[in-house]
Formats: C-alpha cells, structure tokens, sequence
C-alpha cells in the first residue's frame, strides 16, 4: 500500500481524487480487485457449520416469545474488551502488555470508534497549560499511537513538541490500532455486537454477541466496557444515568483549497485539500433506534443541501462531499453510577487514586486527574469502564468523552483488569498503588 505525498488534481471527480490519494490502484479502477484476483471467477461451495441463534421466537397471544437455548461460548480469556473505539484499544494492549491474554470485540469492521469510524479526527485535551508550562497529558499507549502515525506520510498534523490537540487521518489510525494490536497479540473479534450479559448473582462472568454468525458466547475472568453507551454494565445491572445529547454526522469535504470562498469549511486534516466538518445535530436519545435513523437520513440530506449551495456560489463548482461517517456522532447515553463521579470542581484537584490526567477544556487551562473511582461501578463485580460512559456528571461528561482522555481511562482500565485477572479477584479489590505502578512502567501520566 503507498500513501499521497501531494494532491494536484483539479478535477472534481472523487475516484480520482482518491486516485491521487493513493487509495485506489489502477488495477481497482479496471476490472480487478485490490488483491488483483479477476471477480468473473465466481465463488467456492463450501461446507459449514449452521448459523445458529437457537430456536426460533414464537408468537404466543400477539407476543414474540424466545424460548431458553444454550448459546456456544467461543472464547475464555482473562479480559474481554467489548468496544474497539480508542478506549477500548488501548484497554487491550495495556492489559496485553502485562501480561493478560485478552480478546476485543468490535461491533464495526475497523477499529477506532467515533475517532475514525465517527471521523471526529481531531484529538483533544492533550496538553495542560500549567504554572511550568505546557504539559503533555497523554502519555504511555496513547502518545504512542500518535507518535506512529507521525511515521505514515498523511497520518497526523500537530503532533510535535510545543504543538496540542493533534489530528489524524481516520484509515491510517484504523490501520496503526490493528497493528498495535496484532503485534500485542489481543485477539479481535469484528462485525459483532454484544447484546447481553452471562451473570452469576452480582458478578459478570462474560458477555453475549450477535453476528453474522449467530449468537455467541465470550467468558472473561474480567470485562471492560468500552461501548461508549454502557452496554455491557447496564446489562449487568449496574446503576447508571441516561441522557439526552446532540447527535451529529460529521462530513469531509474535498477540494477546499481550490474554492475562492473565504468562508471556513470545517477543521483541518493531514491533507491540504480535505477539510473535516462536525455536526452539532439535533438533541436526541442514542439508545432509541428510531431516532438514531432519523439522524443519519436527516443529517446526510442536511450536508447534501449545504453543499449544493455552497457549490452554487461561484468559485465552489469544485467543492464536493468525499464521504460521510460510517458511525454517528454520538456524544452521551450513559454514564456509569460509579465509585466516585467527577465534576467541573475536579480540575485542578489531587486524587490519592488517580490513574491518568486529562488537558486543558475549553476555558479551564489546568489538568484534571482521572481517579480510579469513576471506573468502577458500585456494585457488580468483575467489570470496569472506560471512555465516554465512565462515571461523569451531565457537564464533565464532555470532557470524559473526548479523545485525550478516553485514551488515558482506556490504559487504566487495561492495566486495572490485567491486574484484577491476575490476582483473581474484582477490579474493586486491587491496590491502586500496584495499579500506579503498572501504568508509570507503561509510561502513563498520572498528574
């Protein structure tokens, strides 16, 4: 695979334009595949093993009722991650590298999450602007994955010394998460959504999946949820509070350096001629799927009437839509009922526990230190969170959830699991001070 140096074109075509990208190949514009395996050589017979989701409901008085089947559990591992978005990959190298085997499931075909699936591209609250200067939050795993991309023409823009809130190219961080991943040895599990959990009394043993091949069982001596909407623990019946958030589509746009329009047209990418544009969208409920469709079809037809007028204005003709997220820009459901919620009056505090800081948010320029406590819920054992549903109060939920600081509660919950796996005991049981430990010699910041 090669990556763009420069983009020339002048064309408004998009498959040229990924042309000179890169992404396409002479041979996929032809008849070939990426692969270059001709597709009129048709496809291969083969025998498997029947897709199995137990029996079938049946409708019993106007009700579909689901009769008791065993389900087959096709992995046993020290730590499940459930959610491949940022937080959830870090989780699992973090307990990779210490030693857990570990396997992650996905419920999308990449990893990433709303960083590349969603393209909310850019990384914040990175860095503090402390009494000594500018402090680097985002240390360990995460600053790790930044720094790689650095090594891929394109990857990422503002990731050097003096410089914050990176931003990245959304396929060059699919690529570096699964390499990080395969070199770790975390087994991953895409094109599958969890759908409920295996208890035992108040303890979480391991989760359920749907996908295209049935419905399937994972056991774990631990679980981190990093679902972003608390799937896994309020299926465990951990407490938690909903919400209500915006819910946005984010968009790129192509040729935005060949417009005479001065307006602005989103944030800035690795590659001159993209611009990345988030979407604030409407108030709604991410845990209603009529309303998560209605999102998507009014957000894509909002972005479709946007551009066509801005193409409208003379100099734009050459404006158009590269592509729109996969994922929707879903910025809070649930946030976790933990040991300890953390608020706005946080910044600046000292945590006897913490695990990690997060940067500067908006008007407050101080760090905030992450204590273990928001991790882990208040009373099901066996599991712990991180990214944006860790336990968060309706304001500090916005800064939980932004990139910088999944990132720093992806490493401790890894770190936290390997160690409660090991000891085989509950997250709530390990002495954070060997926890501590664990994520200074990953080279995590603890403030």
């Amino acid at each position: 695979m090669h990556f763009r140096k420069e983009i020339t074109m002048d064309n408004l075509n998009r498959r040229g334009f990924l042309k000179s990208l890169g992404l396409v190949s002479a041979a996929t514009i032809a008849s070939e595949t990426l692969w270059a395996d001709a597709i009129y050589k048709g496809s291969s017979i083969v025998e498997r093993d029947a897709v199995s989701r137990g029996p079938a409901a049946k409708l019993i008085n106007g009700k579909a009722i689901r009769p008791e089947h065993e389900i087959k559990i096709i992995r046993d591992t020290d730590v499940l991650v459930v959610g491949g978005g940022c937080a959830g990959v870090v989780a699992a190298l973090s307990a990779a590298r210490a030693g857990a085997k570990v396997t992650i499931v996905e419920r999308y075909g990449c990893f990433g999450g709303l960083w590349t699936g969603g393209m909310v591209l850019i990384v914040l609250a990175t860095h503090s602007n402390e009494k000594t200067g500018l402090t680097k939050c985002v240390r360990g795993i995460g600053d790790e994955m930044l720094e790689r991309l650095k090594k891929i023409p394109g990857g990422i823009i503002n990731q050097a010394p003096g410089k914050r809130d990176p931003t990245s190219d959304p396929e060059a961080t699919k690529y570096i998460m699964a390499c990080m991943l395969r070199e770790a040895g975390v087994d991953m599990l895409l094109h599958s959504w969890v759908t409920n959990s295996i208890m035992e009394k108040e303890t979480i043993r391991g989760a359920i999946f749907e996908s295209k091949s049935g419905c399937r069982a994972i056991t774990a001596k631990v679980i981190v949820d990093t679902t972003g909407d608390g799937d896994v623990y309020a299926a465990a019946g951990a407490e938690h509070v909903r919400h209500i958030h915006k819910i946005g589509l984010v968009h790129r746009l192509g040729n935005t350096d060949r417009i005479k329009s001065k307006k602005r047209m989103g944030g800035p990418t690795p590659h001159p001629s993209v611009k990345w544009v988030n979407m604030q969208g409407p108030p709604g409920d991410c845990l209603d799927v009529e309303a998560l469709t209605r999102c998507d079809v009014d957000g894509r037809e909002a972005i479709w009437n946007k551009l066509k007028a801005l193409q409208e204005q003379p100099g734009n003709e050459k404006l158009f839509l590269l592509d729109t997220a996969s994922q929707l820009g879903v910025r809070a459901s649930r946030t976790l009922k933990g040991r300890y919620e953390l608020k706005e009056r946080d910044f600046g505090k000292t945590f006897e526990d913490t695990v990690g800081a997060g940067g500067a948010y908006f008007g407050i320029k101080v760090m905030c230190q992450i204590p273990y406590g928001i991790l882990v819920p208040e009373k099901v054992d066996n599991i712990l969170t991180a990214g944006r549903c860790v336990a968060a109060d309706n304001l500090m939920l916005n800064f939980t959830r932004l990139i910088g600081p999944c990132l720093v509660t992806g490493q401790a919950a890894g770190a936290a699991a390997y160690l409660a796996a090991a000891q085989k005991t509950s997250p709530r049981n390990i002495a954070v001070p060997k926890l501590q430990e664990l994520l200074k010699k990953q080279g995590a910041f603890l403030g």
